[in-house]
């Protein structure tokens, strides 16, 4: 059970007899839900996934170490990897005395660092295809617009029983893709999206929504007439989070039916 919802069940103070109590008045609720086991090859597959995110998120703490030491020296790059790559060389240059011998040091190890998460990140890539490969749900999942390798396999990793989920609504409010709620005396008040879910997975949904957009304003939209009405009236950021909503969907009905992705009907004429 998820621990959010067996708290509201824990008593005063906190300790194991407590805690098991709550557990044991939880279980006995109808509406309670339960979190299904993952197979060994989809934890192993989700914590390829994890690590490969940590690397990233040190990856770019470190360049942004990078940037500001350096630019407390007055040397500063344009933003992106050749940026980067010009403040290494700057570092690398002993003959540069714009740059004290003690910060060069401490530059050059950082510099070392970025490059071996580089080869890190490269190899979990390439065991992220292999698995992508390996894997039937992930393959199916690909044919959806906006769905690469990456999030294929992270939603066969996450998803241990898509059918636990009622609907393909309940599995983008799992995500957080769904408006929040201030509904009262009859009155349906929606605001933004409740994000209540899983950050990983939302974050890449959005990012493949993105594309598909970028892709359909460079290309035209007219094979996409829900997307071209929904862009007319809504900001871009606004269409992306609505089409995520709509990715997801597709997702949890190909995962839950074991069906393939079928164009639609506008966009096949």
């Amino acid at each position: 059970m998820p621990p959010a919802y067996v708290k509201p069940y824990v008593k005063r103070q906190k300790n194991d007899a407590t805690d098991a109590e709550a557990i044991c008045e939880a279980v006995t609720r109808a509406n309670m839900r339960f979190v299904p086991t993952k197979t060994p090859e989809q934890q192993s597959g989700l914590m390829l996934h994890r690590t490969r995110h940590l690397f990233i998120r040190q990856q770019t703490s470190v360049i942004n170490a990078i940037r500001a030491h350096l630019a407390e020296f007055g040397i500063v790059a344009p933003v992106g990897r050749k940026g980067v790559e010009e403040l290494l060389h700057v570092v690398a240059d002993r003959n540069d005395k714009r740059v004290p011998e003690v910060a060069r040091a401490c530059l050059a190890a950082l510099g070392s660092q970025l490059l071996g998460l580089k080869k890190q990140i490269l190899t979990f890539d390439r065991m992220i295809m292999d698995w992508y490969r390996s894997n039937e749900t992930s393959k199916r999942l690909h044919y959806i617009p906006g769905v690469g390798p990456l999030l294929a396999t992270a939603l066969a990793a996450s998803v241990a029983d898509p059918k636990v989920f009622r609907s393909g609504r309940n599995f983008s409010a799992w995500i957080g893709l769904v408006p929040k709620q201030y509904s009262s005396g009859g009155k349906d008040r929606l605001g933004s999206i409740s994000k209540k879910g899983d950050r990983y997975l939302r974050s890449l949904f959005v990012a493949g929504a993105l594309s598909v957009i970028r892709y359909a304003k460079i290309h035209g939209t007219k094979h996409r007439p829900w997307l071209t009405a929904l862009l007319a009236r809504r900001p871009t950021k606004v269409a992306a989070i609505a089409l995520a909503n709509k990715l997801a969907r597709m997702a949890w009905a190909m995962m839950a039916r074991g069906e393939r992705y079928r164009n639609p009907v506008a966009l096949a004429a």
